[in-house]
C-alpha cells in the first residue's frame, strides 16, 4: 500500500496508549464492517426471494447481457444457481480489486485519498441497493470500493508506529476487534429490519452506517501519518533472486491449498443461507429468526476464540512446544470440516423434516473457531517468508485465497439443487478435508523451503489477534 512516514511514536499516545488515529482507523473498519456484512448476510436471500423471480429480474438494468454472459459460460441456471454464482463472484471480487487499489494508492493519489474515494463509493453502493433496479450497479460499486479501501485503511494502521514499537500487535489486535465487532452486529440490525419491514430497509441503514463510517474517517484525517510524494516509476527496483522465486513459487502453492481447505467455509455463507432458510425450524415463541442472525455466529465464534488460540500458542512458546505453521492451519481446516459436517447431518435429518437451530448454530462456531485458527497463521506465514521487496504485494496476494474461494464456491453452488442437499455438504466437507489433509503433508516441506527474509508486517508474529475474512 501507499507508503507513509511515521509520526511521532510518543507524543500522541492519546487512545489507551496508542496514537489517537488508531481509534479513527478502528471506528471507520468497524461501522465499514457492519454495513459489508450485514448487507452480505442478506445478499443470497435477496436475490433467491425477492430479486431473481419473474415479473420482478426482469426491472434489473443490464440483468439480460448480465445472465447471458454467465449462462454462456455455465448453461441455463435456475434464480437460486444464479443467485449462487452471482454471490461468489461479488464476495470474490471485493477481495481481488484491494490489488488495484494498492496500486492506485501507492503510484497515483495516496492511501487517504484512495481510502475517502473507496467509502464513498461503498455508501453509494449500499445506497443504490435499495432500489431494484440498480441492483447490479450498487454491488460494482461495493466491489470498487472495497477495493479502494481495504488494504489502504489496515496499511495505515501499522504506518502509525516504528518496526519496532512493540504496540504494533497490540494495534493490530484492537483492529481485529472493531472488526468483528461489525461483523457481529451488522448481521443481526439488518437481518432484524428486513425481515421486520422488508428487504431495503435492511440495505438502507448499512448505508446510513457507511455515512458514519465516512463522517469518523474524515475526522481523524489529522491524525493520520504525513504521505510523501507518491513515487510512480518504480524501475529502480532491485531484480528478485533465484531464491526469492523459489519463496513466491512456495506461497503460491500454499495458497492453492488454501483455497481448497476453505472452500467450505465460502459456501456458509453462500448456499449455507439457502439451506438454514429452508431446512432449519426457525419459529420462536417470539417470532420467526431471521436467516442473517447466524452469520453473526461465526464472527462471536472468532472473537471467542482468539484469546484461547493465543493463550495456547503463547503456552507452547514458553514452554518449547510450539506448532509450525502448517500444523496449526491443519488442525484449522480440520475444526472447518467439522462444521462443515454438522450441516451434512442436519441435511439428511432434514430429509424427513426442518432440524433443530443447533445444528447452523454449531456448525457456525466450529468453522469460526477453524477460521480463528488459520486464518492470521497464514496472513503471519506470508508476511515472515515474503521477498522484503514486495512484501506489501505479497500481503496483497495472500488475499487471493478469498477471491478465489468464493469465486469457485459461486460455481460449486450451481450444483445444489442436482443433487441431496446431504450429498452437496458432504462434497464441500470432503473438499476442506483434503486441503487440510495436503496442508498437514506437504506444508512442512514447502516451509522448509522458503526464505526467511521478509520485511516486518502488521501480522507477522503468533500474536496478532484472527481476523474476520476482510
Amino acid at each position: 500500500m501507499a507508503s507513509l512516514s511515521i509520526r511521532s511514536q510518543g507524543t500522541d499516545a492519546t487512545f489507551l496508549g496508542h496514537p489517537r488515529g488508531l481509534a479513527y482507523l478502528a471506528f471507520t473498519e468497524a461501522w465499514e464492517r457492519f454495513s459489508f456484512y450485514g448487507m452480505q448476510s442478506l445478499l443470497v436471500l435477496y436475490m433467491v426471494q425477492s430479486l431473481f423471480v419473474p415479473g420482478q429480474i426482469e426491472n434489473v438494468a443490464g440483468m439480460a447481457a448480465y445472465r447471458s454472459a454467465i449462462e454462456a459460460m455455465l448453461g441455463p441456471l435456475s434464480a437460486q444457481a444464479l443467485a449462487g454464482q452471482t454471490f461468489g463472484f461479488y464476495a470474490g471480487l471485493v477481495y481481488f480489486t484491494p490489488l488495484i487499489g494498492g496500486w492506485v494508492a501507492d503510484r497515483w493519489l495516496g492511501s487517504k485519498k484512495t481510502v475517502v474515494i473507496g467509502v464513498v463509493l461503498m455508501t453509494a453502493g449500499h445506497a443504490a441497493m435499495v432500489f431494484d433496479q440498480s441492483f447490479l450497479l450498487a454491488l460494482l460499486l461495493l466491489i470498487l470500493g472495497s477495493g479502494a479501501l481495504k488494504g489502504n485503511i489496515a496499511a495505515q494502521v501499522g504506518q502509525l508506529y516504528a518496526t519496532q514499537d512493540a504496540r504494533r500487535t497490540t494495534a493490530f489486535a484492537a483492529f481485529s476487534m472493531a472488526i468483528n465487532i461489525g461483523a457481529i452486529f451488522g448481521p443481526l440490525a439488518c437481518g432484524l429490519l428486513a425481515q421486520a419491514y422488508g428487504w431495503h430497509y435492511g440495505f438502507g441503514v448499512a448505508g446510513l452506517l457507511m455515512l458514519v463510517a465516512l463522517g469518523v474517517y474524515l475526522k481523524g484525517l489529522r491524525y493520520f501519518p504525513e504521505e510523501p510524494p507518491v513515487r510512480r516509476d518504480r524501475s529502480q527496483e532491485a531484480a528478485l533472486t533465484m531464491q526469492e522465486w523459489r519463496s513466491i513459487a512456495a506461497i503460491m502453492a500454499m495458497l492453492s491449498m488454501m483455497v481448497v481447505l476453505g472452500l467450505g467455509y465460502d459456501q456458509m455463507y453462500n448456499m449455507g443461507m439457502a439451506w438454514i432458510d429452508q431446512a432449519v425450524d426457525l419459529d420462536t415463541t417470539l417470532g420467526r429468526l431471521p436467516v442473517a442472525w447466524f452469520v453473526s455466529i461465526d464472527s462471536v465464534a472468532i472473537v471467542a476464540a482468539t484469546a484461547g488460540v493465543i493463550a495456547l500458542w503463547q503456552w507452547q512458546a514458553n514452554h518449547g512446544r510450539s506448532s509450525s505453521e502448517s500444523t496449526k492451519i491443519a488442525i484449522g481446516g480440520a475444526l472447518t470440516t467439522i462444521g462443515v459436517a454438522i450441516i451434512a447431518v442436519g441435511a439428511a435429518m432434514a430429509e424427513s423434516g426442518k432440524v433443530s437451530i443447533a445444528f447452523p448454530v454449531l456448525a457456525f462456531a466450529f468453522t469460526g473457531i477453524g477460521f480463528a485458527w488459520y486464518w492470521a497463521t497464514w496472513l503471519a506465514l506470508v508476511s515472515r517468508y515474503s521477498p522484503a521487496k514486495i512484501a506489501a504485494r505479497m500481503m496483497a496476494a495472500a488475499y487471493l485465497v478469498a477471491f478465489f474461494g468464493n469465486v469457485i464456491s459461486g460455481y460449486v453452488a450451481t450444483f445444489y439443487e442436482t443433487m441431496s442437499p446431504a450429498l452437496f455438504w458432504s462434497l464441500n466437507a470432503g473438499v476442506c478435508f483434503a486441503g487440510s489433509a495436503a496442508f498437514y503433508v506437504f506444508g512442512p516441506m514447502l516451509v522448509r523451503g522458503l526464505h526467511s527474509g521478509a520485511a516486518e508486517q502488521p501480522f507477522a508474529g503468533q500474536r496478532v489477534g484472527p481476523l474476520k475474512a476482510l
